[in-house]
């Protein structure tokens, strides 16, 4: 029923000033707890729901996760509303409600982000989730994608999709090490979002990057020896777009 809404409105609002008009629609307990559950949302997380509405995610993360979390809408009068309901459930030490713009707001430390707009603020708001989020952290949307960026895991819910992204390292480029062995190992790597390609050297001799799989600020690496015909295989850790550590696995 939302999405048959929303499908009316979804090309008249795409401003940021228009947020405030975005239909509201409370989300059903059952998707609050698999969204939760998709994300993996533990003690340790950091949990922003973006238009959080009455903030029954942001309760229900504090509440049967432990997490810290913090709401982000516009609405004042919702926000008085949630946090009369955190103070019911008893969380209120451990949630927080900002009321402000979307895409003013300041989310660079969350670890998960909660979504539920139209198709079009998820897009306008993606560069942002993949510059300034740290790489690994999940963001969880009820019922609308991001474009082109596929998710990495869905789950049908209540007649819903729910999807699941996990904000990948910046990779894209050439990058240089010695193995354990005493190899120079060259990849030239191509990205977008965390589908990688590219090419492998060793030695300055041609060889075959035969699988990359990233995801979060991992990348792991398969590189053919064309001489024995074996793989050597390496994990990358990425912070951002910065190279902190590989491992050779022999």
């Amino acid at each position: 029923m939302f999405r048959d809404l929303v499908d009316d409105f979804d090309d008249e609002f795409t401003q940021p000033d228009m947020l405030l008009d975005v239909p509201f629609v409370p989300t059903d307990k059952r998707v609050i707890r698999e969204m939760l559950r998709l994300a993996g949302v533990g003690r340790k997380d950091l949990v922003y729901d973006l238009g959080s509405g009455e903030g029954d995610i942001v309760i229900a993360a504090a509440r049967d996760h432990g997490a810290r979390a913090i709401g982000i809408e516009i609405d004042p009068l919702r926000i008085a509303d949630a946090m009369e309901y955190a103070a019911d459930a008893y969380v209120e030490h451990r949630v927080d409600f900002i009321e402000g713009n979307l895409f003013d707001a300041d989310f660079h430390d969350a670890t998960v982000v909660t979504l539920y707009l139209l198709e079009s603020i998820n897009l306008q708001l993606r560069p942002r989730l993949l510059d300034e989020l740290k790489p690994g952290t999940r963001v969880v949307s009820h019922a609308f994608h991001m474009g082109d960026w596929q998710p990495d895991n869905t789950r049908e819910l209540c007649g819903v999709t729910l999807y699941k992204w996990v904000v990948p390292a910046k990779v894209a480029g050439t990058w240089v090490w010695e193995g354990v062995d005493g190899n120079i190992y060259q990849v030239e790597l191509e990205q977008k979002f965390q589908q990688v390609s590219g090419k492998a050297w060793i030695n300055d001799n041609a060889a075959t990057l035969e699988n990359a799989t990233l995801r979060g600020g991992t990348l792991e690496l398969q590189i053919g020896v064309p001489s024995t015909g074996l793989a050597e295989a390496f994990t990358l850790t990425f912070s951002r777009n910065t190279l902190d550590t590989i491992e050779h696995e022999v």
